[in-house]
């Protein structure tokens, strides 16, 4: 085969192949569009370097036209996908203002002041601008994980890719009079094959970026409660532990509160398992607020609850148990009778020491026995200290 004609190949299989392998993806996890945008970047930049190497019916000029608009919507298809794909709100209008801009000198240079070298230069320099665009939107969050600085490494990469090594081709080897030749110079060459590469590096790490929302998924199932949307007991469990070793190292205050609904079973009984799943929710929903982002709220049972409260001591964590006793026994829960009251009872126990989570829970749960064998709806306090052990140590004479 050419070498000419199996370089100008290269690129159009891998496009397709690296689109075929998004698409795949995104018929899997159609909740993330953007693996979409990803396909369809990929596949129509195939036929912008197909359409580089072999003339359309419609003439050479046209050709090159529709090759470079196929271009043109590859790179805005991209950048906006790899924006999106890390919650950065996309810059549709840089993105379309460099494209459009480019394409616009395009044509300047194809149709009225015909200019090989210039159009060279202007689609070039769009490219590189939304390069670098979208490295800019990838900055404030290129430390969150690994896939975030390379991609913007490889964003940086590209846009120098764009400018300088056009800049440097062209000086050296050009100016480009006219198609005859060109598709061996080395400004082809050297274009091609920094494109495969940069598609290639790219490509793998949106992979890889997809691998990891799919085991961040898997891992959020794995730990989460389907019905509260809160954690579920193993995955409280892990929190937890986190939670209580990070501020035993900083000395933090940390609390517990465990809390149980009352009459669970009766509400159950009486209204139906429909209506107890929306107590659990409406709950859930509470406790979940009430906490915030500052504690670990799990659902560790039936009707059973636990927040973890770091920085928090026994007056503090009492005060949060009671908000939302409150709060829970003053409202209502939609789809019950009008009138159906459903509370809450609450067992506080502080951290002493280094304590666990085990004995802490314990405590905990000893206090909520007692809010509910004195009546429910109400707050119990645990007071006692987890116990020491003491050596006694020998008598010395005097």
């Amino acid at each position: 085969m050419d070498t000419g004609l199996f370089i100008a190949l290269l690129n159009p299989t891998i496009a397709l192949a690296l689109g075929a392998a998004f698409l795949v993806l995104w018929t899997y996890q159609r909740h993330r569009p953007y693996l979409a945008v990803l396909a369809l970047s990929y596949c129509v930049s195939a036929p912008g370097f197909l359409f580089q190497y072999f003339t359309l019916p419609i003439g050479m000029v046209l050709t090159k036209l529709v090759s470079n608009i196929c271009f043109a919507i590859a790179g805005c298809c991209l950048s906006s996908a790899i924006v999106a794909r890390y919650g950065r709100k996309v810059p549709y209008v840089g993105i379309g203002v460099l494209a459009l801009g480019g394409l616009v000198s395009f044509c300047w240079f194809l149709f009225m002041a015909p200019d090989l070298t210039w159009r060279i230069l202007a689609m070039n320099f769009a490219f590189g601008g939304i390069s670098l665009l979208v490295a800019a939107e990838l900055r404030p969050v290129r430390n969150h994980g690994p896939t975030e600085k390379i991609l913007f490494v490889l964003s940086l990469l590209s846009g120098l890719n764009f400018f300088v090594r056009t800049l440097v081709v062209v000086i050296a080897h050009g100016p480009f009079a006219s198609y005859d030749g060109f598709y061996g110079s080395s400004y082809w060459t050297t274009a091609l094959l920094s494109h495969a590469l940069l598609s290639l590096l790219i490509a793998l790490c949106l992979f890889t970026a997809a691998a990891l929302d799919v085991m961040k998924a898997l891992k959020t199932e794995t730990f989460t409660d389907p019905l509260s949307g809160l954690l579920n007991r193993r995955g409280f469990e892990e929190r937890a532990a986190m939670l209580l070793e990070t501020c035993a190292r900083a000395k933090f205050p940390v609390a517990l509160v465990l809390a149980d609904l009352d009459h669970f079973k009766a509400l159950n009984d009486v209204h139906g398992h429909a209506a107890g799943d929306r107590v659990i929710a409406d709950f859930a929903a509470k406790l979940r607020a009430a906490a915030g982002t500052r504690g670990a709220a799990g659902r560790i049972g039936g009707e059973e609850f636990a927040v973890l409260l770091p920085l928090s001591d026994l007056a503090s964590a009492r005060l949060f148990a009671e908000a939302v006793r409150t709060l829970y026994s003053a409202g209502s829960v939609d789809g019950l009778p009008p009138g159906t009251k459903v509370t809450a009872s609450f067992g506080v126990a502080a951290r002493s020491g280094g304590e666990a989570l085990e004995p802490l829970m314990r405590r905990a749960d000893e206090a909520l026995y007692k809010a509910k064998k004195n009546g429910r709806d109400s707050v119990r306090l645990s007071y006692e200290r987890p116990e020491t052990m003491f050596v006694a140590e020998p008598l010395k004479a005097s």
